[in-house]
């Protein structure tokens, strides 16, 4: 075991009764790496999380941060890990300061230097003039932001961010995207992300991990894995569904294109035919 990787998990597995939820994944990240955990509904990525969070314990399997066993040093591990769940679970009567004072007393930041830490944090990501706004003033976006920043006040290694874009439009979204960059780019903040939304991991990620019926299938960065299946598509129209056949050049899907008696397109490969190719199913399946 390499104990300079942050997170290290080996024959990781759930059991439910007779069903396996995951069935002995391995995996390790090391210090900035930004991944994707990408994988159909039901496939295991929720319930991954809540392993390497210490919301559930596996059933086999182990998880280390910095070489220390999760089970045995949870409380020092913990301190390692900011979580940003799916729902803005903030006090929306209490301003953006007193959420995050609150929490930077539960996270037992000393006295003497949660203020400072809260008004460099809101500076970070561009929130100083929301300070003494109360959140139910706030944006969607705006919201957003502030249960990421919450969960940066103990200065965690690795940050675990569960569809932090989910129903937000797609300008706010690349707001969102960018202060993630931020974060992963200034702080060097190890960042596993879960996304329904194929481009956000396509943009974000270095490296993503496919999970499906509880086993990862394939892990690397979205780059590879697309050269894996050719970099251009034709999509040919018939008349109750769209195939698609996949080439290394353009010239080649272009001279099946003249060859077709159908309406064709020809594309760019995406990670979204990758993920069709290896599950069978669109990601929010």
């Amino acid at each position: 075991m390499n104990d300079n990787n942050v997170l290290t998990v080996a024959g990781l597995r759930k059991k439910y009764k007779d069903k396996a939820a995951v069935n002995g994944v391995s995996f390790a990240f090391s210090t900035g790496e930004f991944v994707g955990l990408l994988g159909p509904n039901g496939a295991g990525k929720t319930t991954t999380i809540k392993m390497l969070t210490g919301l559930i314990r596996p059933s086999a399997g182990t998880i280390h941060y910095y070489g220390s066993d999760f089970r045995q040093q949870s409380q020092t591990s913990k301190a390692l890990i900011g979580v940003v769940p799916q729902q803005n679970n903030l006090d929306r009567d209490l301003t953006a300061y007193e959420n995050l004072y609150l929490h930077a007393i539960l996270y037992g930041i000393p006295n003497g230097v949660r203020t400072q830490r809260i008004d460099e944090l809101l500076d970070f990501s561009g929130l100083a003039d929301y300070r003494n706004r109360q959140v139910k003033q706030f944006s969607g976006g705006t919201m957003r932001r502030l249960v990421i920043l919450r969960a940066l006040l103990h200065e965690p290694k690795i940050l675990f961010l569960d569809e932090p874009t989910v129903g937000l439009d797609p300008q706010i979204r690349r707001v969102i995207w960018d202060f993630i960059v931020k974060i992963n780019r200034v702080k060097n903040t190890t960042i596993l992300l879960t996304t329904h939304y194929i481009e956000e991991a396509e943009r974000l990620c270095k490296r993503v991990l496919v999970i499906n019926d509880g086993s990862i299938i394939t892990d690397g960065d979205p780059e590879t894995l697309k050269d894996g299946i050719g970099r251009f598509v034709l999509e040919i129209h018939k008349d109750d569904s769209i195939e698609e056949e996949f080439f290394d050049t353009r010239d080649e899907a272009l001279a099946a294109l003249h060859n077709s008696t159908y309406t064709c397109k020809v594309r760019g490969v995406t990670l979204e035919d990758v993920f069709l190719r290896l599950t069978g199913r669109r990601i929010n399946v």
